[in-house]
């Protein structure tokens, strides 16, 4: 019985040992938990946890240590344990590119302050795809010589809000999305496009090109291309021989004041045209009946007359012109009970129109369920306002949604549909839906 309660008291006591050991650990490892600084610059209320590394010196006494193999990361940066191939190093006031890692796929340099991408950064990077340099300070000549061509897995680019004075030059092949907006561009070398065989969307907005940029063809050479945003240039005529691939083309604020007569034939895919904000005046009857066009912006021009509208389109936006009439046979010569049309939404507000437009539309686009009104102007300049402002069919419950989001321009938000009709942000994934 003695030999018995001795060996049960030593157990206790090597239990009790063992107790204190595992007690002392697990606050050693809580402390170093609360001690640690957080990011600053991210949300700790992600949508993941932040697990911190521990690492544990070699003792004898504990046996071997437990090793974690951890990827490196610029100290000027943030690399997410859960997103090891991304290493965030936007908005931290840097003036120079930090060394990039082997591994790192995803890099984000935006917001900083730095002029220059020399080839001595990307040493080790060889498996980028993604770069965003955007809103920074870099110049043409101060981007080494075929220092972004040698990134052979790389699908976006994005350079935006720079002052680049011209288009990058040599870029990989493996490219898909390369974004030039707010730049001060004016240079395109002849063969600068050559190589962009897989690019589908390209931005060039808010730069300086103007028509002669155009003339060698280059963008014919992009054959997969899909979107194209040329907005706010120096663009005085449509570009010519763009690729059949095109989907959507954005060039509004420019001074384009004619369209070819078979412009677009070539372009049977185009999905959205948007050319507000420029000087055209009278264009061909049929020059936008296009089998797949569903949305049309030809808002704040000088057109005078209305023109066929194609039996796909489902918005059409044609405010601040100078229509003074809208004859209904005219844009919908015929009606096919089999085959109607799908126009849904007019905005016709600011132009010189007396009266609403004949009730036969209703018979040739049975699915308009808006046509905007609002003011119009009178020939000395004043505003009027027609007996109709807003023509709002009642739908079923199921398109109330719908509805609403038109109901705001019976409160006086007449210029709330410019907020949807971003051509800088706009994504070619929208248009997947509808493919």
């Amino acid at each position: 019985m003695k030999a018995n309660s001795t060996g049960q008291k030593k157990t206790m006591e090597f239990l009790s040992q063992v107790c204190v050991f595992f007690f002392f650990f697990g606050v050693k490892v809580y402390c170093q938990h609360e001690t640690y600084q957080w990011e600053e610059d991210y949300d700790q209320e992600s949508d993941y946890t932040y697990q911190p590394e521990f690492q544990f010196h070699q003792n004898v006494e504990y046996g071997n240590p437990f090793h974690q193999h951890t990827l490196g990361c610029a100290r000027e940066c943030f690399c997410p344990p859960n997103f090891p191939s991304s290493m965030y190093c936007d908005n931290r006031k840097l003036k120079t590119i930090p060394n990039i890692p082997m591994h790192i796929q995803q890099l984000y340099l935006q917001f900083n302050e730095i002029e220059a991408v020399t080839e001595n950064s990307f040493i080790n990077a060889t498996h980028l795809k993604e770069i965003n340099l955007s809103h920074n300070k870099l110049k043409s000549q101060k981007i080494d010589y075929g220092v972004l061509a040698k990134f052979s897995s790389l699908l976006q680019l994005h350079l935006d809000h720079n002052n680049l004075e011209e288009f990058p030059f040599p870029l990989p092949k493996s490219l898909e999305r390369l974004l030039l907006g707010y730049n001060e561009i004016s240079r395109v070398q002849k063969n600068a496009m050559d190589g962009l065989v897989n690019l589908t969307m390209l931005d060039l907005c808010y730069n300086h090109l103007h028509d002669s940029m155009f003339k060698e063809k280059i963008l014919s050479k992009i054959e997969k291309l899909m979107q194209l945003n040329l907005c706010s240039n120096r663009l005085h005529s449509m570009p010519p021989d763009l690729p059949s691939s095109l989907m959507y083309l954005s060039l509004e604020n420019n001074s384009i004041s004619s369209i070819p007569e078979n412009y677009f034939k070539k372009l049977p895919e185009l999905h959205a045209l948007r050319m507000s904000h420029n000087e055209l005046q009278d264009i061909p009857y049929n020059i936008f009946n296009l089998s797949n066009l569903r949305e049309l912006n030809v808002g704040h021009n000088k057109l005078k007359q209305a023109f066929y509208i194609p039996r796909n389109l489902e918005h059409l936006y044609i405010e601040n012109n100078e229509i003074e009439s809208i004859n209904a046979t005219m844009i919908c010569p015929s009606i096919e009970p089999l085959h109607y049309h799908h126009l849904t939404y007019i905005r016709l507000d600011q132009n010189k129109l007396k009266e609403p437009i004949s009730s036969y539309i209703f018979f040739c686009f049975p699915h308009i369920h808006s046509i905007y009104y609002g003011e119009q102007r009178s020939t000395n300049g004043q505003t009027i306002q027609l007996k109709t402002q807003v023509f709002q069919r009642h739908q079923d419950d199921d398109n109330d949604d719908h509805d609403d989001h038109h109901n705001a321009y019976e409160d006086g938000e007449q210029e709330g549909t410019e907020e949807n009709f971003d051509p800088h942000y706009y994504e070619i994934q929208e248009w997947q839906e509808i493919i």
